[in-house]
């Protein structure tokens, strides 16, 4: 029988219920307020543990049959190993030699390493994936093969999911590079450093039960516990968790694209010009090679002006690192890091600190911290006529990105993408997103090699601008000239399964990813 749908207030069609359970469309930004109490994993006992507080468990496989792991079961990981990780492929490895059938698995995010999981997908081990795809694993899920539906959410999507109940997590397995025999965990020391382990956070507080995985056991107690052992069933130690040179690089690259360095310069004087860069500003940059360039523009800005940023919001790279070692910025809240400088940075500055996304990031909360940033940079697969931007897929319909905290840093003050005008001679601008990850009202301003696009509703923004001498066009100005340059693109082709659904921050639906034709 086929799913009923409705049209969201965003005007997509979208489901009623996903994997047998109800879901509630998009009704709008800020328009939805949840109700009811935070979920509440089961009551422990301390007469259950052992009285030393040694809870070390001779393998991976042992602890998981002690939390019970069942046929159905939801099991959560993070991310930070980034590529290097070596713990999650094992826990579907296990329960695939158990005779295991239909878990869930829940990252925070997915790499090109956990790609070998198709194998356990094709073999029933795991019914579905609900986290960000790349790669094998996304085509997989657009090709219409993966038997559940996923459903993909931000960072901090994902922690409101855990929160409110929408996901219960059976067991969390979290990769610790230090950890000691009582689970108390942080994410330096040893050879597996990632710098912080944030995003284990609303893992550890809500799952029914919790293994901690760590190839560096210290003595009790592990400081500073960024997972509190008081929430952890069992403690595993194994040879590595993680491959050091994919976990964290030791050389994040800036551009050395022309154009590309071009959309940071003029991304760098549009922040001057417009008034946006001020002393006390607080900002967050990513990791790619323009958002690099623009972090060391903005320094230089800094610098010239005798101004500090007040904080910035890591994702960390050695440019930020650098920032708060000069004296331009006065703290890094720090979710993640990308290169050894930002790891080496935790270790030795006290104005670095591990700040996990579950604070960060979590709509249904008493606050956010994004709606306190004066900057956030951000990118896009597609943008449209509407400022509406998709980061999930791109315009050959294929489900190739995750969204991470893209929908969460919407809600900053002023949130700019540079991007290029086109990819591999597709136009980066169309009449309308191939997949809605976030609504054009809360997208302020596009920043291309070839101009530059402020949204009509930030008129306060085209006023301050105004005589600069900045290359301001309209959207359509510039989609039409990446058109005359590279031709129209071409549009998928769906039918009517669907695979994906993406949510909005606050859990509600905002769209979803049909199944591709490819014949």
């Amino acid at each position: 029988m086929a799913t009923k749908t409705v049209i969201n207030a965003a005007g997509r069609s979208v489901p009623l219920e996903i994997n047998g359970q109800a879901v509630i469309p998009f009704k709008g930004v800020g328009k939805h307020r949840p109700e009811g109490t935070k979920f509440a994993p089961p009551v422990p006992s301390c007469s259950d543990y052992p009285e030393d507080g040694n809870k070390l468990i001779t393998s991976l496989e042992e602890a998981l049959k002690k939390c019970g792991l069942a046929d159905g079961m939801t099991i959560s990981t993070h991310h930070h190993l980034r590529d290097g990780d070596l713990v999650s492929n094992k826990i579907f490895e296990i329960a695939s030699a158990m005779g295991i059938k239909d878990l869930v698995w829940f990252p925070s995010a997915s790499f090109p390493c956990n790609d070998p999981l198709i194998k356990y997908l094709d073999d029933g081990t795991i019914n579905r994936i609900e986290g960000s795809m790349n790669g094998p694993l996304g085509r997989y899920v657009s090709e219409g093969k993966m038997k559940g539906t996923a459903i993909l959410r931000s960072h901090g999507g994902r922690v409101q999911a855990i929160q409110d109940g929408d996901v219960m997590i059976d067991i969390a397995v979290l990769a610790a590079p230090s950890s000691d025999t009582f689970g108390n965990a942080k994410g330096t020391g040893g050879s597996s450093a990632c710098g912080v382990i944030g995003y284990a956070k609303a893992d550890y507080l809500y799952a029914s039960k919790v293994i901690v995985v760590t190839d560096n056991l210290v003595d009790f107690p592990c400081i500073p516990m960024e997972i509190e052992g008081i929430y952890v069933d069992y403690v595993v130690v194994v040879d590595k968790i993680g491959l050091p040179e994919k976990i964290v690089s030791g050389t994040t690259r800036i551009t050395k694209s022309p154009d590309r360095l071009l959309i940071a310069e003029l991304t760098a004087s549009f922040l001057d010009r417009s008034g946006i860069l001020k002393d006390g500003v607080t900002m967050q940059a990513g990791a790619g090679g323009t958002s690099l360039a623009i972090a060391v523009f903005v320094h230089e800005k800094l610098k010239d002006k005798g101004w500090k940023a007040s904080f910035g919001f890591g994702g960390s790279t050695k440019y930020m690192v650098k920032m708060l070692e000069d004296g331009q910025m006065g703290y890094i809240l720090d979710a993640q890091v990308f290169d050894l400088d930002s790891v080496r940075s935790l270790e030795t500055n006290v104005t670095h600190v591990p700040y996990p996304v579950f604070n960060a990031y979590n709509y249904h909360s008493k606050g956010n911290l994004t709606s306190m940033m004066d900057i956030m940079i951000l990118g896009a697969t597609e943008v449209d006529l509407n400022f509406n931007g998709n980061v999930v897929t791109h315009s050959d319909g294929y489900l190739l990105h995750g969204i991470g905290g893209w929908q969460n840093c919407l809600h900053a003050r002023n949130v700019i993408l540079p991007i290029p005008l086109f990819r591999d001679r597709i136009p980066v601008i169309v009449d309308e997103v191939t997949t809605l990850c976030g609504p054009g009202e809360l997208i302020d301003v596009i920043i291309t090699e070839r101009g530059i696009a402020i949204n009509p509703l930030r008129k306060d923004l085209i006023d301050s601008v105004k005589g600069s001498g900045l290359p301001v066009k309209t959207i359509k100005e510039l989609k039409d000239e990446a058109e005359r340059i590279c031709g129209k693109p071409q549009k998928p082709v769906f039918d009517d399964r669907i695979v994906a659904a993406v949510k909005w921050v606050d859990g509600t639906i905002i769209d979803v990813i049909r199944k591709l034709k490819t014949d």
